[in-house]
């Protein structure tokens, strides 16, 4: 038997887990030329990189070249915060793509990246789980919608946002922007590059110089999260701004704050700065730092952006750097007392206790001698003749 390749995937539906913590994964049906199938289970984030990595392989059919050749079909970019609304209605776009990617030319379709995204892994047939979190929620598209793509598909329709500066290219792989343009986002990137397209041209833009069209504060950026996650150093970089912090690679550091303009609020140690997005990768993740990505220079900053004056009427939220320092110590030693008090909890209640253990117990009282009269009236002849 030759390589194996995929006949068919089809979408189920999707699944809400709650260990590590609360997140989504749409659950696909692959049937394989072995006449086998398996179900697995795949993250957004993990398709959308899987998508990416595909496009890079094949330029040319994924229209990088030319548009005109493009036959790789478009998938958005994840949203910030991926919640149950934004899982259920990406179904008919993921339903679409699948259909479309298995009947792309052997050459993309039955090649290893396509094979291997799709096999069945460990965690697929034993996923993570915690006997004290309550089971996941599987949630399975209806027969009806499974017998015909029309009836979950549509059109993908591309966000709109306006140029707040003048921006001039520095690349061939770049676009420049007039302030006022009005640009269709194609791909977002965390890095905080933006593949847009105007008129006939495309390429990328930073998203520092980029607004949406509903209001000057975006929808997509997350809250700051305090506890931080844990990611690795993989470009050195020198602050050039105060605000911002110097690291070598190979720095462990935490990810407080994600920016959409590619540069987040990192915290080391106790301090805290700015730092591009596209130099860190997630701990524990296998490299996927790509060389071109590394050796391209970091977007610029919104507060860099000379000139830049929002259309918008009301200015767009902000938090300084001092609320994130402040927050910050606020956030490390409220878990050093936490730990302090979980470490200490049996030695207090040890304490507590041993005031009244030592401390020493009250002896009955002793009762008042009866008196002679007392004996004589109510005692037995053997006690009487004691006190004649």
């Amino acid at each position: 038997m030759g390589d194996a390749f995929i006949r068919h995937i089809e979408l189920l539906g999707y699944e809400k887990r709650f260990f590590p913590s609360q997140h989504y994964v749409y659950m696909f049906l692959v049937k394989w030329n072995d006449l086998s199938e398996k179900v697995v289970y795949r993250r957004f984030t993990e398709i959308y990189e899987f998508h990416k990595v595909l496009k890079e392989m094949f330029p040319i059919e994924s229209g990088d070249i030319n548009i005109e050749n493009r036959i790789i079909p478009h998938l958005p970019a994840p949203k910030w915060f991926d919640g149950q609304r934004s899982t259920e209605n990406r179904q008919g776009t993921l339903a679409e793509y699948c259909y479309t990617l298995v009947n792309l030319p052997h050459k993309i379709s039955r090649c290893l990246h396509v094979v291997n995204f799709f096999k069945v892994r460990h965690d697929d047939m034993n996923p993570a789980t915690d006997s004290q979190i309550k089971k996941p929620e599987v949630f399975l598209l209806p027969k009806d919608s499974k017998q015909s793509l029309t009836d979950i598909t549509g059109p993908i329709v591309l966000q709109t946002y306006r140029a707040v500066a003048d921006y001039e290219k520095n690349s061939r792989s770049e676009m420049a922007l007039k302030a006022g343009d009005m640009v269709d986002v194609v791909e977002k990137s965390e890095n905080g590059w933006w593949f847009c397209q105007l008129k006939n041209k495309r390429g990328w833009v930073p998203a520092a110089y980029l607004e949406p069209m509903d209001g000057p504060d975006e929808s997509e950026e997350q809250e700051p999260n305090y506890a931080g996650e844990s990611y690795v150093v993989q470009k050195s970089y020198t602050a050039v701004e105060e605000d911002e912090l110097t690291l070598k690679e190979g720095d462990t550091i935490e990810v407080i704050h994600k920016l959409l303009d590619g540069w987040w609020v990192i915290r080391k140690d106790e301090t805290t700065g700015y730092y591009p997005s596209m130099y860190l990768q997630k701990a524990g993740d296998v490299n996927s730092v790509k060389s071109e990505l590394r050796n391209r220079s970091a977007p610029p900053r919104r507060s860099t952006i000379r000139n830049a004056k929002s259309i918008h009427k009301q200015g767009r939220k902000q938090i300084s750097q001092e609320t994130y320092r402040r927050n910050s110590k606020k956030y490390i030693q409220r878990q050093r007392n936490m730990q302090g008090n979980s470490q200490n909890k049996a030695n207090v209640i040890i304490e507590k206790n041993e005031p009244q253990e030592n401390k020493a117990k009250a002896q009955p009282a002793v009762p008042p001698r009866p008196s002679k009269d007392l004996i004589l009236n109510r005692c037995t002849e053997r006690t009487r003749r004691k006190i004649l």
